[in-house]
């Protein structure tokens, strides 16, 4: 018995030094599978980020009014009991039974007609209780396919005010509406899936007499790029170690999502728009951040580009590497985007957030605000160089008969960026032809400036953008204007061509 103890025993520790093995063998197991999933997750993020343009080609942006519409329908009636009618009494549970021939001979006949007069009572006053609660559920079933009509009305009516109101917003984006146009393309770019930790907040400013739609994107920050590299598990040490990313390599990916980022935009802009509301887009594309160096809320432009439908779409998207693209495309990118290494917009956003006529402004003649179109030529020509001459530029304004097509020359003080400067102001209600950008560049050529500036009072076409693209020539439309009047000269003006009819 000593001897069996003994084996047993010996028997229990091989056992529990295998299971202790076993044990160490799965846990090791189990570790490793968890270093393998984080790498797994960490590879399936960096192929998202590499696909950010791919995956929105096979999409389609449009968005469909009629499939925002409703249409109702409603359950059938359900009257649960109350649609059962209650049984009437049956006269049967009623009637006493007929007395036979010995109870007959005995007198049980009188007996029986008592019986008999008693049923009948008690079945008059079943029948009455019947009818009272027969009446009584009818009322009810009538009370309750009220209510059910009154519901299924209601539900209509919802249907019907929501649908109306689809076909009021379609009416408004298709007459051009800026508020609504805005609208319909933040419906765009919301409908856009991105990874989770992209910030996807922007800004958009429509301006109808140019068909120009600007938007102001949020880019995600330097942190999108995984710091990680690849993580790995010493069994030995039993602990996860990381080896970290290049610098070099984080600031590569983090460049090619900005720049897909700014090429995925402009493409949903453009597919979005069946109805060509926008002829041309600018794209600003900003980090909302901290400055490292002062600690202060910074929010650097680290892409900026103005592109037509022409020019966009005209491109295979599928095959194209974007920052090749952007370079092709005349766009300005940060050389350091990483270090939030800012460009300067081509644009302002907030030089087009006023509107050319306020539309809460209903009584027009009551406002006081000067009316630029109301100006003479040689008024109009002096309220710019005043302009000019408060946003820091030394300005002369040309003789009417010896301009040779310069209404104003400036000149820039500043040391590099500085120069000659040749200003035309075009008081226009029609979009400014594109003839006129090339008049102002040729003047540009021919006076040795190192910049054009053109101003007007209306706006600008696709082509007039594409000519300016890439030179040195800066257009101003009405709405900018505006901002800069009220910004720099502190005029607050307004351009309403209906007081000229």
């Amino acid at each position: 018995m000593r001897r069996e103890a003994e084996r047993a025993m010996r028997a229990a520790q091989r056992a529990s030094a295998a299971n202790e093995r076993e044990r160490k063998r799965l846990y090791a197991e189990a570790r490793a599978a968890e270093v393998a999933a984080e790498n797994a997750d960490l590879q399936a993020h960096l192929e998202e980020l590499e696909t950010l343009l791919a995956a929105t080609l096979a999409v389609d942006d449009h968005i469909d009014f009629a499939r925002l519409k409703k249409s109702v329908t409603h359950p059938p009636f359900n009257p649960g009991d109350l649609g059962t009618p209650l049984p009437p009494p049956d006269w049967r549970q009623f009637e006493p039974p007929a007395p036979g021939m010995l109870s007959k001979m005995f007198g049980g006949q009188a007996k029986y007609q008592q019986q008999f007069a008693a049923a009948q009572h008690a079945f008059a006053q079943a029948q009455a209780q019947h009818q009272a609660a027969e009446a009584d559920r009818q009322r009810r079933l009538t009370a309750a396919h009220h209510r059910y009509q009154k519901k299924c009305e209601k539900a209509a009516e919802e249907v019907a005010a929501h649908n109306a109101e689809i076909d009021r917003f379609a009416g408004a984006v298709a007459a051009r509406e800026p508020a609504a146009v805005v609208d319909y393309f933040g419906m765009v770019l919301g409908n856009s899936v991105y990874p989770d930790d992209f910030p996807q907040h922007y800004r958009l400013a429509y301006v109808p007499e140019s068909r120009q739609l600007v938007v102001e994107y949020h880019l995600p920050t330097l942190d999108v790029i995984p710091g990680v590299r690849e993580y790995r598990y010493v069994k030995s040490r039993d602990e996860v170690t990381t080896l970290a990313r290049p610098a070099k390599e984080i600031k590569e990916r983090y460049t090619n999502v900005v720049t897909q980022v700014t090429l995925r935009t402009v493409h949903e802009l453009f597919e979005a728009d069946r109805e060509r509301l926008i002829e041309t887009v600018v794209f600003n594309g900003i980090v909302d951040t901290t400055d490292p160096r002062t600690g202060a809320s910074v929010q650097p432009c680290l892409v900026t580009l103005r592109t037509t439908r022409e020019t966009f779409t005209a491109l295979n998207l599928s095959k194209v590497d974007p920052a090749a693209c952007l370079q092709h495309l005349n766009a300005a990118v940060s050389k350091r985007p990483e270090a939030l290494a800012p460009v300067r917009p081509v644009l302002e956003f907030d030089m087009v957030d006023k509107r050319f006529v306020d539309e809460v402004d209903v009584l027009a003649d009551l406002d006081q605000r000067p009316n630029l179109l109301k100006l003479t030529p040689t008024e109009f020509e002096s309220l710019i160089q005043n302009l000019f001459s408060k946003m820091g530029l030394d300005t002369k304004q040309t003789r009417p008969s010896r301009d040779g097509g310069v209404d104003c020359v400036a000149f820039d003080p500043r040391p590099i960026f500085g120069g000659k400067v040749v200003i035309q102001a075009k008081r226009y209600r029609n979009t400014v032809d594109v003839s006129s950008v090339r008049d102002l560049f040729g003047t540009v050529q021919n006076e040795g400036a190192s910049k054009g500036i053109l101003v007007t009072t209306s706006g600008y076409g696709p082509a007039s953008f594409e000519f300016a693209s890439g030179k040195p020539l800066e257009l101003i439309d009405g709405s900018n204007l505006l901002y800069l009047l009220a910004e720099h000269a502190e005029v607050n003006a307004r351009i309403d061509p209906s007081e000229l009819d």
